[in-house]
C-alpha cells in the first residue's frame, strides 16, 4: 500500500469532517513558527535515527517490530480526533470499534460473549485479571509458574495477593503434577497459565491446568500476551504447532490476556483482557458523578481499571482486522511465516558446528548457544556475550540479538556434557516475529556462524 497516499487521504477526510462542524478555531497561543519547527523536527529525526532497525530482519532480538501500515493509517485517522474510550461521550465512534474488535478477539479464543476491552499494555491487562482474581477469592493465593512473566509477581504484590510459584519442566512449561500438589490444600483461588513465555516461548499445558484448577475450585487465567494469536494456527493443516490442546483449552478458562501490539500488527500500546463471565463487571463498579451521563449503555470505563484510553488504538485494530481477519489464512499467515522461520533455523542450528540449539522452539522464539571448546557454563556465557557484542558492532552488516539468563542446572539437564561452574548462564535468543525472517534466516545464520568461527 502507498502509505503516503493514505495518510494524505486521512488528513483530507479529517479536514472535511472538521469543516462540517464549522472548521477549526485557532488561537495564537498554539501557533508555531515554521523555522522553529524545522529546527526542532530536524533534531527529532536525527535522534530517532539512533533507534534499532526494528523493521528489518537484521533486528533478531526482542519482540519488537513496527506496526503495519494499515494500523498506522487507522491510528492517525482517529488520533486527529483524539477520542477517549473511557466514556461514550469521549469516544462514541471508537467505542463501537473497540467493542467489535474485542468481540473478534473473544471469538478467536472460543469465548461466546466475553466481557472485555483494550488496555494500554499487557501489564495493565494482567493487572485487571489479577484484580478480578482477588475479588473472586479475597483470601486465596494466585499460582503461576517460575517462568511466568514478572508482571504477575509485581501485580500480586501491588494487590496484596499471596502467591505460589509452580516449578517448570526442562522445556520451561508449568509442571502440572506439581500444580496439583500445590492445589491440594485449597489455598489457591486462581492459577495463571502462560501461553507463550517471553523467555523461551514455552506454552504451559493449559488443558491439564484447567482440569486440575477447576477440580480444586480455582479459576484459570491465561496470560497469552505474547503467544495468544498463535491460536489461529492450532488447527493449521501443516501441523505448525506441535500440540493444539493448550490452545483449545483456553475456551474453558475464566480470563485471557492478549497483546495486539505484538503479533497483532499494532502500535504500542494495545493490550486486551477478556473475561468469559460477563458478571465479572460487578467487581469494577464505581461512580463518577461527571462522566457516565450521556448514555445508559455500559461505558468501557465502567468495566475497566484504567480511565483515559486512546480511541485511536481501537480504530487501528479495527481497520487491521478488516484487512487481516482472525483466520489461519490471513493474520494466521503472518504468524505461520515466523513459525516456519523458527523451525528452519532450529534445524540449521542443530546441524551447525558453531552453535547448539538450546531447545526446539514451540512458537517463534529461537534460543541457542555458541559451541565452545571448554564445555563449561562460564565459557558458554562468555561466548554468548561475545557473539552478541560482535554481531551488533559490525559497521556494514550488523545483527541485533537479545540474551536470556537461564539456570545452569536446566542447561546441564539438556546438555549433560556441560559442566556447571556458575549458577546462571546467558544464552542467545531471537524472536522471529516478522514474516520476512522466512527468507532471511539463511543469511542470518551464515552471518552468526562467521562471527562464532572467530571466537575461541
Amino acid at each position: 500500500m502507498d502509505l503516503a497516499h493514505w495518510l494524505g487521504r486521512a488528513l483530507a477526510d479529517h479536514n472535511e469532517w472538521a469543516h462540517s462542524h464549522g472548521g477549526r478555531v485557532t488561537h495564537p497561543a498554539t501557533g508555531v513558527l515554521e523555522h522553529d519547527l524545522e529546527d526542532a523536527y530536524s533534531e527529532l529525526a536525527r535522534r530517532l535515527g539512533g533507534s534499532y532497525p526494528f523493521f528489518h530482519p537484521r533486528y533478531a532480538g526482542q519482540m519488537l517490530k513496527p506496526p503495519h501500515d494499515v494500523a498506522v493509517l487507522g491510528y492517525l485517522a482517529a488520533m486527529l480526533v483524539n477520542p477517549n474510550n473511557h466514556a461514550l461521550d469521549g469516544g462514541p465512534a471508537t467505542t463501537a470499534l473497540e467493542e467489535e474488535s474485542v468481540a473478534q478477539l473473544g471469538a478467536m479464543f472460543g469465548f461466546e460473549a466475553p466481557l472485555g476491552h483494550l488496555t494500554s499494555s499487557g501489564t495493565i491487562a494482567n493487572l485487571e485479571a489479577l484484580f478480578v482474581a482477588r475479588e473472586s477469592h479475597p483470601d486465596r493465593a494466585v499460582a503461576f509458574s517460575s517462568e511466568a512473566h514478572y508482571t504477575h509477581a509485581r501485580m500480586c504484590r501491588l494487590l496484596g495477593i499471596e502467591t505460589r510459584i509452580v516449578p517448570v519442566d526442562v522445556a520451561g512449561r508449568m509442571d502440572a503434577s506439581a500444580l496439583r500438589e500445590i492445589l491440594t490444600d485449597g489455598s489457591v483461588g486462581t492459577v495463571v497459565a502462560t501461553a507463550g513465555t517471553t523467555g523461551l516461548g514455552a506454552v504451559d499445558p493449559v488443558h491439564d491446568i484447567v482440569v486440575a484448577a477447576h477440580s480444586a475450585g480455582a479459576r484459570v487465567h491465561v496470560d497469552a500476551a505474547y503467544g495468544g494469536f498463535f491460536r489461529l494456527l492450532c488447527d493449521h493443516p501443516s501441523g505448525l504447532l506441535e500440540d493444539p490442546r493448550p490452545w483449545h483449552a483456553i475456551s474453558l478458562c475464566d480470563s485471557v490476556v492478549v497483546d495486539p501490539h505484538k503479533h497483532g500488527l499494532q502500535p504500542y500500546g494495545c493490550g486486551a483482557v477478556l473475561f468469559a463471565d460477563r458478571e465479572a463487571s460487578r467487581f469494577f463498579h464505581h461512580d463518577s458523578r461527571w462522566t457516565y451521563y450521556s448514555s445508559r449503555q455500559t461505558h468501557l470505563g465502567e468495566i475497566s481499571l484504567e480511565c483515559s484510553r486512546s480511541g485511536a488504538s481501537a480504530a487501528a485494530l479495527w481497520l487491521t482486522l478488516k484487512m487481516f481477519p482472525l483466520t489461519a489464512d490471513r493474520l494466521g499467515a503472518v504468524l505461520a511465516a515466523g513459525r516456519r522461520a523458527a523451525l528452519r533455523w532450529a534445524d540449521m542450528l542443530a546441524a551447525s558446528e558453531f552453535y547448539d540449539l538450546y531447545q526446539r522452539p514451540e512458537l517463534d522464539i529461537v534460543t541457542y548457544i555458541p559451541r565452545t571448546e571448554e564445555r563449561r557454563i562460564s565459557a558458554i556465557d562468555r561466548a554468548s556475550q561475545q557473539v552478541f557484542d560482535r554481531a551488533a558492532a559490525d559497521a556494514v552488516d550488523p545483527i541485533f540479538l537479545s540474551m536470556l539468563q537461564v539456570d545452569s542446572r536446566d542447561v546441564c539437564k539438556l546438555m549433560p556434557d556441560v559442566r556447571e561452574d556458575k549458577p546462571q548462564m546467558r544464552l542467545l535468543r531471537s524472536a522471529l516475529m516478522k514474516p520476512e525472517f522466512e527468507s532471511y534466516v539463511p543469511r542470518l545464520h551464515r552471518k552468526l556462524e562467521s562471527i562464532a568461527s572467530g571466537i575461541s
